[in-house]
C-alpha cells in the first residue's frame, strides 16, 4: 500500500468521525509517506450532518489535484456515488465492514435474500469493484471478500489495527483496598452477538463462587437480550461505560483479560481480530483469545496469549480458572 502513497498528492475522505481510532492510523499513515495529504471530513457528532458536509466538500473538490484518492471506513457511503469522479485517480478504500454481511449475517436485521439484502450486497460489490486497492483488517476478511464479492486477490491488503498507545501501554496504579488480594480478571465490549458475551457471562457464572477472583464487566450489559443471564456475586462488578483514559486504568489493574471473539454461530467472528485485543497487547496484558484464524494471524499461543474454543463456556471458565492457579504464587 506504501508505494501508492509515497511522495504522492493524497485526498483522504472518510464520513466517519475524525478523531476514530481507524481514520487516526491511516491519516498518520499518509502524513509520514505522502508528499501531501488532503482530509475531507467533519467533526460533527451527528451522521447524517457528517455525510452531508463530506459530500458537499467533494462536490466542490477537483479530483486532478490528487494522485490518490484514500476513501476510509464506511467507503460504500461514498464509492458508489462518486467512482466517476475518481476515475482517473488511483483509488484505495477502507473496506473494514461489509454492509451486507453486517446487516445479514451477524447482526440478522435483513433477511440476506430479500431485497433490501441483495441492494447491501450490491453497494458492497460496487465499492470494491472500482477501487484499485482494498483494505481489511485481516486476511480472513480479505478473503471472505473473494469468495462473496468476487473481489481480485492482488488487490486486497490488510491493514491491522493498532491501539492509541498515548492512552493504552503498560502503567502501574493502585487498587482499591478492597481488591488487593485479588485476582482480577476483566472484560469489556460494546456487547455485539458476535463477540459472545453470552459465553463470557456464562463462565462468570461459573467462577463465581471462587472468592479470590474478581470480575470487572464494562459494557452495556443490561440490555433485553441479556437479561437473565447476568450472574449477580460479590465478586462480579458491572459497569455500563468507561472513558478511554478511565478504561485504561481499569484494565491497568487487571491480571487476566478476555479478548474473543467467543461466539461460534456467527461466522464474522471467526475472520475479525477484536479490537480489545490490540489494547490488551500494547498495555503488556495476559488474554484469552478465541481460537480462529483472524487471531492466529497476529497472535502466538504461549504462557500470556491463551486460545480457547469459540462457543464455550466450559473451556473459557477453565482457561480462566488453569491462569489463575498458575499464577496465584506470583504477587500481582
Amino acid at each position: 500500500m506504501i508505494e501508492y502513497i509515497r511522495q504522492r498528492k493524497v485526498l483522504f475522505v472518510t464520513t466517519k468521525n475524525l478523531d476514530y481510532i481507524r481514520n487516526v492510523q491511516e491519516i498518520n499513515l499518509i502524513k509520514k509517506y505522502a508528499s501531501s495529504c488532503r482530509i475531507l471530513g467533519s467533526s460533527s457528532r451527528y451522521y447524517p450532518l457528517r455525510l452531508i458536509t463530506v459530500f458537499f466538500s467533494l462536490l466542490k473538490t477537483p479530483a486532478i489535484d490528487f494522485d490518490t484518492v484514500f476513501v476510509g471506513h464506511a467507503s460504500q457511503s461514498v464509492v458508489p456515488f462518486f467512482y466517476r469522479k475518481f476515475k482517473n485517480n488511483f483509488l484505495i478504500i477502507d473496506f473494514f465492514v461489509s454492509l451486507y454481511d453486517t446487516f445479514c449475517n451477524d447482526r440478522k436485521k435483513i433477511r440476506a435474500n430479500g431485497a433490501a439484502g441483495r441492494l447491501l450486497h450490491q453497494i458492497d460489490e460496487t465499492t470494491i469493484t472500482h477501487a484499485d486497492l482494498v483494505i481489511c483488517d485481516t486476511r480472513a476478511h480479505g478473503e471472505y471478500f473473494v469468495r462473496e464479492f468476487s473481489a481480485s486477490p492482488s488487490r486486497i491488503f490488510p491493514l491491522y489495527l493498532e491501539a492509541d498507545f498515548s492512552l493504552y501501554h503498560p502503567v502501574a496504579v493502585q487498587r482499591p483496598a478492597c481488591l488487593q488480594d485479588k485476582f482480577i480478571v476483566l472484560y469489556f465490549g460494546s456487547v455485539l452477538p458476535l463477540q459472545g458475551v453470552e459465553i463470557v457471562l456464562k463462565a462468570m457464572s461459573s467462577l463465581k463462587e471462587n472468592k479470590d477472583l474478581f470480575f470487572y464487566f464494562i459494557g452495556p450489559v443490561k440490555g433485553r437480550r441479556l437479561q437473565g443471564l447476568c450472574p449477580l456475586a460479590d465478586n462480579i462488578e458491572y459497569i455500563r461505560w468507561l472513558t478511554q483514559e478511565q478504561l485504561a486504568e481499569y484494565i491497568a489493574r487487571a491480571d487476566l483479560c478476555l479478548a474473543g471473539h467467543f461466539n461460534a454461530e456467527i461466522e464474522k467472528a471467526s475472520r475479525t481480530i477484536p479490537g480489545k485485543a490490540y489494547i490488551y497487547h500494547a498495555m503488556q496484558k495476559p488474554m484469552i483469545l478465541g481460537d480462529n484464524p483472524a487471531n492466529h494471524e497476529l497472535f502466538d499461543s504461549d504462557s500470556d496469549t491463551i486460545f480457547v474454543k469459540m462457543g464455550s463456556a466450559e473451556a473459557l471458565s477453565e482457561a480462566i480458572s488453569d491462569f489463575f492457579w498458575k499464577h496465584t504464587t506470583t504477587p500481582h
